[in-house]
């Protein structure tokens, strides 16, 4: 029988938690994507923290009228944003099951372009 989207990115996220994991002094940055929004986080594990978070809906006003990718690197920048004033600058990118392609490429390289290291 045949798997759906869901179970099979639900299957990679679980292949890849098994490997990647978070400390307070390279968290984990997380990626949630939505038919509409995209949200990261970044989380302490050893802790079960989250240190910093940031969402297409958070800045809202900036992303009105634009396409999606494009919110998605609006996300990014913020993300490092917050990340630079709490002393981070090095995370550990999880994807979430999600293709490294579209939107969370676009907010990988946008918070890479503004000073985050993974």
């Amino acid at each position: 029988m045949a798997i759906t989207k869901i179970e099979r990115r639900l299957r990679i996220k679980r292949r890849v938690r098994k490997v990647v994991s978070g400390t307070a002094n390279r968290p984990r940055m997380s990626v949630f994507r939505s038919n509409k929004q995209i949200s990261v986080q970044l989380i302490d594990d050893v802790a079960g923290t989250t240190l910093a978070a940031a969402s297409s809906l958070e800045i809202a006003s900036q992303c009105a009228g634009k396409n999606k990718i494009d919110q998605a690197a609006l996300v990014g920048e913020a993300i490092a944003k917050k990340a630079t004033e709490k002393g981070i600058s090095t995370v550990v990118f999880d994807r979430n099951g999600y293709l490294y392609h579209g939107r969370v490429k676009s907010l990988a390289e946008s918070a890479r372009s503004n000073g985050l290291k993974f």
